[in-house]
């Protein structure tokens, strides 16, 4: 598969010029690497490339309005121009040992294409990033992003030790979001992620995308191999490491944030109390997307995190399908719905209960003796019967009350 062609590419020197800067920053720069991107939203990909090939600390620092933002790999203890010469120590290693040319040929052999904000299937959630946002992205598969993620995104992620309750549960709302015409977003790992993944391949046109930590070369963890190369085939793998990285921490710390921001809205079915999944709903937030957390047992150590985001985060409880749907923009349309359905009786106020219940369930009893033994007046007993005729619960005639049909 060749890497597409959009009505952008090509049709400037400098936008094929920052396209080509932008996979290369792809290449030496880290996702976690806050400086990279930093210089990038200041000077465009292309000048940021050419500063780090050519400029000096000083430089650096004058692009960046002296200010450089403190990550992991430079202690903000360090003095800026310190940590400025080390980031374009570590950009000139990699520079020196890449081809981008060659990386690009071996990405289209596999068919492997990328993505960068200058090709239309770009999706616009991930604008919300702001500096952060991805220089660019390898995408293999069928699918087109921006398609697949649309007005209906959920991600639904978890702890790889999951249980059976909690992969049970994130199989039926992954299956029902994606029977719906969802796209369920998640990370292809073990437990919670592989169940969300699963169930909704499960679903009749559903679908479903990963967003992986590594090259997409290198399937991991190679016991979900099985389950990536399926979504391969019929959907879509994301990451925002180009071929031949290897998945790290930090890079499924970074990996994330994609998760997040490719959702309209992220699901924690089940996490202990420190899961990587509560970093993927602290992002969500962070961007303002809803997020949501599915209870577990009170005993059960797989769910205290997601206790925790319920308890201290304010997440909403998600207990069915529809719950879910509640969190997307606009709602649920009429008629979706999950686990449970509500019917009439849940409309009943407790007067109007205690009528019905007067009601013998396969003959019909005079109204005058329901008002009688509920212990009311003859004309209350009349108009909780007009409510129950209304909501066709009961039928009347000639004074008689009787079920409309079966009702509990």
């Amino acid at each position: 598969m060749s890497e597409p062609t959009t009505p952008n590419e090509g049709s400037s020197t400098m936008t094929g010029t920052d396209r080509t800067a932008r996979i290369t920053w792809s290449l030496i720069a880290e996702p976690s690497d806050l400086i990279a991107f930093g210089v990038c939203a200041a000077l465009g990909p292309a000048g940021a490339l050419e500063l780090a090939r050519h400029g000096d600390a000083t430089a650096l620092l004058r692009a960046l309005d002296g200010e450089l933002p403190s990550q992991a790999t430079d202690p903000e203890r360090a003095a800026p121009v310190s940590r400025a010469q080390r980031a374009l120590e570590r950009w000139r290693a990699r520079l020196e040992r890449i081809d981008v040319d060659a990386v690009r040929a071996d990405a289209r052999r596999r068919g492997i294409r990328i993505l960068t904000p200058y090709d239309d299937e770009w999706p616009e959630l991930l604008e919300d990033l702001q500096e952060t946002i991805p220089h660019c992205l390898w995408l293999q598969g069928p699918g087109r992003l921006d398609a697949l993620l649309g007005a209906r995104a959920a991600a639904l992620v978890g702890s790889r030790a999951s249980t059976p309750y909690g992969e049970d549960t994130a199989m039926t709302l992954a299956s029902a979001f994606a029977a719906g015409g969802g796209t369920v977003v998640s990370g292809g790992a073990y437990g919670i992620d592989a169940a969300a993944h699963r169930g909704a391949l499960a679903a009749d046109g559903g679908a479903t995308l990963a967003v992986l930590a590594g090259g997409l070369d290198r399937l991991y963890p190679r016991g979900n191999t099985q389950l990536l190369e399926t979504l391969r085939e019929r959907h879509l793998l994301i990451s925002e490491a180009p071929p031949g990285t290897a998945p790290t921490r930090w890079r499924f710390l970074a990996r994330n944030r994609l998760i997040a921001a490719l959702s309209r809205v992220t699901v924690v079915v089940e996490a202990s109390w420190r899961s990587g999944a509560l970093s993927t709903a602290r992002l969500a937030d962070q961007l303002s997307r809803p997020v949501g957390a599915v209870p577990g047992p009170v005993t059960s150590a797989a769910s205290a995190g997601a206790h925790r985001l319920i308890r201290e985060r304010g997440a909403v409880l998600i207990t069915e399908p529809a719950d879910l749907l509640d969190l997307l923009p606009g709602g649920p349309a009429a008629g979706e719905g999950g686990f449970a359905v509500q019917d009439e009786l849940d409309l009943l106020t407790p007067a109007d209960r205690r009528v019905l219940d007067a009601v013998p369930p396969r003959s019909s009893i005079t109204e005058a003796r329901i008002a009688d033994e509920v212990g009311v007046r003859a004309e209350e007993a009349d108009a909780a019967l007009a409510r129950l005729e209304l909501l066709g619960l009961v039928v009347r005639t000639a004074q008689r009350a009787r079920r409309a049909r079966a009702t509990s």
